[in-house]
């Protein structure tokens, strides 16, 4: 039987006295769409640092493609990060630079600083990136500048840039939340894949995003994890969600 590509057990992170994340555990399989749904300040974006390997849990484990963060060397982590893309409400993409460097910054854990030097004056790989962002409908922005860009299409040239870079495990920390309804839609689907139904973009391997929406969780996710207070409140098939589930998640009902 195949190992889980995450296992998180008994994890809890503490900021100070602050405990953001308490007891939490879950595993997510590999090809795993899986959204993180809770109010602001349920430790969605505090359960992300930790899985990116920025963090380390103050108790608890965290194991990555099997293997344990909390062992391993600085070297082994960085090799682990390769693996991983990030996907964030603002992309650190920089907005002088034409998109095919943007896109080309997928590479760079692969590349010798002399190649990924060489390539801002006479870009490399430019099939590869052509062909990623062809994939997902900006293929005439090539040369583009990046800060020309609106916030739907910054946010494809970050999709593109993990394409070339072959992530296996891709987390999502709010990616919609500055787009309108029409472009969070599409965002989502080009992430995840479709609407469950309908595949209208290209499939990262296991994607793991933080949202708001719990439309857009239920539309696009197949299975949706609820956190509250920094620990989890369900964890269920987004066929499965109710609106019992949502009203405690986000206190609707005015009870305790």
């Amino acid at each position: 039987m195949q190992e889980p590509c995450l296992v998180v057990e008994g994890v809890s992170l503490a900021y100070g006295d602050v405990l953001a994340l308490d007891d939490v555990s879950f595993a997510v399989d590999g090809g795993e769409r899986v959204a993180l749904l809770g109010p602001s300040g349920a430790g969605k974006s505090s359960l992300l640092s930790l899985l990116t390997t920025e963090r380390r849990p103050t108790s608890g484990s965290v194991r990555l493609f099997g293997q344990p963060l909390e062992h391993l060397a600085p070297s082994e982590r960085r090799r682990l990060r390769r693996r991983l893309g990030l996907v964030e409400q603002q992309p650190p993409l920089p907005g002088a630079l034409r998109v095919v460097h943007n896109v080309n910054a997928g590479r760079l854990g692969h590349w010798s600083t002399w190649r990924a030097l060489s390539s801002l004056v006479r870009p490399r790989g430019l099939q590869e990136a052509q062909a990623a962002l062809d994939r997902l409908g900006i293929g005439d922005k090539l040369y583009r500048r990046t800060d020309e860009l609106s916030g739907g299409e910054r946010q494809r040239v970050a999709l593109a840039r993990l394409l070339i870079q072959g992530a296996e495990l891709v987390l999502a920390d709010e990616p919609v939340a500055n787009l309108d309804p029409a472009r969070s839609f599409e965002v989502l689907a080009l992430l995840c894949g479709g609407d469950r139904t309908n595949t209208i973009g290209p499939s990262f391997g296991t994607v793991i995003v933080s949202l708001h929406d719990v439309d857009l969780a239920r539309r696009h996710c197949d299975r949706i994890i609820g956190l509250r207070e920094g620990r989890i409140a369900f964890d269920c098939p987004a066929g499965e969600l109710s609106a019992e589930h949502t009203e405690r998640l986000y206190d609707l009902t005015g009870g305790p």
